[in-house]
């Protein structure tokens, strides 16, 4: 926690510093563990270290730090341990992984005989070839990755890369629709959520090595092939019936839909949970990083997503607040949540105002540009333009400005943030509760010096 809180965050950096620097060796008693062993370490408690900052908020309450007032939300995106430029379709992925598996140009010949050699094997174009293909890819080339590193940390991560994963197969549940509205695109939208929602569940370790970091990329894109098939197969019984679910007919027949039969889009082969993101002047690879600031700039929730909007945080992020503050035993709610134009969302905006009671300020017109404001004649937006007019409605909203926002240049431009050391959605999701576990921190000790001082 010291390193993390004074900007060393690598593991050789901390072995370093444990040699140099005098308040390092006080806390390590002059022991100077191997960068490996910290490595170690961090792999197999990283569980139980993202926990911690439950405990930590503990430590904030108990200082007085954590009051009833406005709770600022807010996100910004942080570049990942991944290359920007290795973002592959499936067809580059697969092709790789061939000429891993034909070793030797003779048996290229032999197979190809007159062709170029660069086409798709037929198996790839079915999904129980390709399903069939990772296996015994898996089973030639398993061994081809293990001992690359030894800092593949022996423990749970080695474990994992060593033995077929188990993860449970994703199946789509089509009775979270409840409405006709949206069409086909919306059944397809809904397997795609639910989807992401299982390998957040679900989360598959990323390995060190490469051969089984394209292997995992070619299920990801497979598994996104599936989830759009199980959509749409979904939605064509579901227009069988002739009927909606409030009881109407359908109008005219749909627009046939055919999935491709190879899957689409590209995924990053350094690190299969990042994307490309966009920031102000162009995209970056990575996360987006997601935190709930109170008054007295603690955070009370540090969550990491890959959706490169903000549009679908709010609930999430007020329902992992009020869980934080449950668990650190805190019983004072927020008496207002703050958000910036990103996160209007008028179906999560009335959950958290009917289900958690939580009064929601978003504004719905994003900078004061003089580019057309959305949503310029609905009752929801006038009526909230009103709100945020008002004296109380603006000194609510505008103490975003001295919450979050601060919190975000002090974590980027004097703390040197810029960039995940880690990969995968779990080790970066511990990794920033950890350097948020660090502010909150420095929080506590600013205030006992002041409460000493005073």
């Amino acid at each position: 926690m010291y390193a993390f809180a004074s900007g060393v965050r690598s593991s050789r950096g901390i072995e370093r510093h444990c040699r140099e620097n005098v308040a390092f060796r006080v806390i390590t008693g002059n022991l100077v563990p191997d960068h490996v062993t910290v490595a170690r370490f961090i792999c197999r408690h990283q569980r139980a270290l993202a926990g911690l900052f439950t405990e930590v908020l503990k430590l904030c309450h108990k200082a007085g730090l954590v009051k009833s007032g406005v709770v600022s939300i807010d996100g910004t995106r942080i570049a990942g341990n991944a290359n920007p430029d290795v973002n592959f379709q499936f067809e580059q992925i697969a092709l790789e992984v061939v000429a891993e598996v034909r070793s030797t140009d003779e048996a290229e010949d032999e197979e190809f005989g007159e062709a170029r050699g660069d086409e798709l094997p037929e198996q790839l174009r079915t999904p129980e070839g390709r399903r069939e293909f990772f296996r015994q890819a898996r089973r030639e080339l398993g061994g081809a990755g293990q001992s690359e590193d030894p800092q593949q940390i022996g423990g749970a991560e080695a474990e994992a890369s060593s033995e077929p994963r188990s993860t449970p197969e994703f199946e789509f549940d089509s009775s979270h629709i409840t409405d006709a509205g949206g069409g086909r695109r919306r059944w397809l939208s809904e397997a795609k959520r639910q989807l992401e929602q299982h390998r957040w569940d679900d989360p598959d370790p990323i390995s060190r090595s490469r051969i089984e970091r394209l292997l995992l990329a070619l299920e990801r894109l497979e598994a996104d092939l599936a989830a759009e098939r199980a959509g749409n197969e979904a939605y064509e019984a579901y227009r069988y019936q002739g009927r909606m679910r409030d009881g109407r007919r359908f109008g005219r027949p749909p627009d046939p839909h055919l999935p491709p039969e190879v899957p689409e889009g590209k995924v990053n082969v350094t690190d299969p949970d990042s994307r490309p993101i966009p920031i102000g002047f162009g995209f970056v690879q990575g996360y987006n990083a997601q935190t709930a600031v109170n008054e007295q700039q603690i955070v009370l929730a540090a969550e990491i997503t890959n959706l490169s909007t903000d549009f679908s945080q709010l609930g999430p992020m007020v329902d992992a607040t009020l869980d934080e503050m449950a668990q650190a035993g805190i019983d004072q709610h927020p008496e207002a949540v703050a958000a910036d134009a990103g996160y209007w969302n008028e179906q999560q905006m009335d959950d958290v105002v009917n289900r958690r009671h939580i009064p929601v300020l978003v504004a719905p017109d994003k900078g004061s540009r003089g580019t057309p404001k959305r949503w310029q004649n609905e009752p929801r937006a006038n009526w909230m333009r009103t709100v945020l007019k008002s004296d109380n409605g603006r000194e609510r909203y505008a103490k975003r400005k001295q919450t979050v926002e601060p919190l975000y240049g002090d974590t980027k431009h004097n703390k040197g943030f810029i960039r995940f050391h880690r990969r995968g959605r779990i080790k970066v999701r511990t990794e920033f509760r950890l350097l948020m576990m660090a502010h909150n921190l420095t929080k506590v000790h600013r205030r006992q010096i002041a409460t000493v001082a005073a």
